[in-house]
């Protein structure tokens, strides 16, 4: 057991032996990285998407039905939402994610990055109004906690900033970084999602960050036509679908529980309609 408690997680309890141990055979997260592609049929999401564009005022995208199909699998399958510090392999406490946006849609534009909790009974409705929020908010002229931290940090030498970033993460591996520190910090979540699809960018994979602890991150790329062949008949016809790459540090769980993991985040974005009926209906069964 770990000398001190982390504010953001617990130590997990059902961790195999082998897997306790690999932490110490792959120390950091760039050597633990495994890679996986996933393309998602748009067929239905598409149609999802225009019904609802037309009924609401605040517009969605695929982004923000990959944002609560994460939210909700990481939910159903905890596992997946754990991280390693010091050697240890952690339960995350909540899910937490992580997403990042330009200012404006210009080459010179700021990126702003944006971290939110997704409480289990949020509605698909509820995070819309989050998001839209939140990047509202984001794309402001109002300085976020992380800005003014980071306008603080980059007015010390860089001498300092190297020690001072050597201490905080030293301070983390020992579980001793303030929950204050932690919280607002978008480097410590469950997921990191890159929307490259709003800068009509194909999806890349890419790297885990070793400062902070997310084991997982998603870019998404933008939608496109691809040829597909019908296996009734042999006929090529065209489908739209969005490719999403994935990078996951194995020392969180093992290959097969990921990817039923997202199998099941597919399923959810490709037939988003089918899920949230489910939903609903689960939620009328509790109330009862």
């Amino acid at each position: 057991m770990p000398l001190f408690n982390r504010p953001d997680g617990t130590p997990a309890t059902d961790v195999a032996p082998f897997r306790r141990m690999m932490p110490f055979l792959m120390q950091t997260r760039t050597e633990s990285a495994v890679y996986f592609e996933q393309d998602l049929d748009l067929t239905k999401t598409q149609a999802f998407i225009d019904a609802f564009n037309a009924t609401h005022e605040r517009r969605i995208t695929v982004f923000h039905l990959f944002t609560w199909a994460i939210a909700n699998v990481l939910h159903q399958r905890p596992r997946m939402n754990r991280f390693v510090v010091g050697s240890r392999v952690y339960q995350r406490d909540g899910v937490w994610l992580s997403y990042s946006a330009k200012k404006a849609l210009a080459d010179g534009s700021p990126i702003v990055v944006i971290k939110r909790k997704f409480d289990p009974n949020m509605t698909f409705e509820q995070t819309v109004d989050f998001m839209h929020g939140d990047l509202k908010e984001g794309r402001s002229d109002k300085k976020s906690h992380m800005d003014k931290e980071l306008s603080l940090f980059l007015k010390l030498p860089a001498f300092l900033l190297r020690f001072g970033v050597g201490v905080v993460r030293w301070l983390d591996s020992v579980n001793l970084l303030p929950g204050g520190f932690i919280h607002p910090d978008p480097m410590y979540a469950s997921m990191f999602i890159a929307n490259l699809g709003s800068v009509k960018l194909e999806s890349a994979f890419h790297h885990l960050y070793e400062y902070g602890n997310i084991p997982l991150f998603a870019a998404l790329g933008r939608a496109r036509l691809v040829p597909v062949v019908d296996e009734a008949t042999g006929a090529v016809t065209s489908r739209k679908v969005c490719s999403v790459k994935y990078t996951f540090d194995e020392r969180i769980e093992d290959g097969l529980y990921c990817a039923h993991s997202l199998e099941l985040l597919r399923k959810m974005v490709e037939n988003p309609e089918a899920f949230m009926a489910s939903q609903a209906q689960g939620e009328l069964a509790r109330a009862a």
